[in-house]
């Protein structure tokens, strides 16, 4: 007979993972050039984009007003591509930039 498995909990030291929570997809009001829309990303994104549009000192709205001015495709996967490309100019990100 097997034995159930007993799920393994993290040590104190080890990170637990990726938060459930930030892989939810959100659907969010923005407002573009006068016009609301609604936008789904996941919640890690969208925390993403509002800690950049706070270091720029703009509103989300007025940042995905700019990215959708100068997006070729999807809107969400333009803001997902712009929130990476933010975070891989950091002097202190590990990922590339291409």
């Amino acid at each position: 007979m097997k034995q159930a498995r007993t799920p393994r909990t993290a040590a104190p030291d080890e990170p637990a993972g990726p938060d459930p929570d930030s892989q939810s997809i959100r659907k969010r009001s923005v407002t573009i050039a006068g016009h609301r829309t609604s936008v789904s990303l996941e919640e890690a994104f969208w925390r993403l984009l509002r800690g950049i549009a706070d270091a720029k000192g703009r509103s989300v709205s007025e940042l995905v007003t700019e990215i959708d001015r100068e997006r070729t495709g999807n809107l969400s996967s333009a803001i997902r591509v712009f929130v990476l490309t933010e975070i891989a100019a950091r002097p202190d990100s590990h990922v590339p930039a291409s």
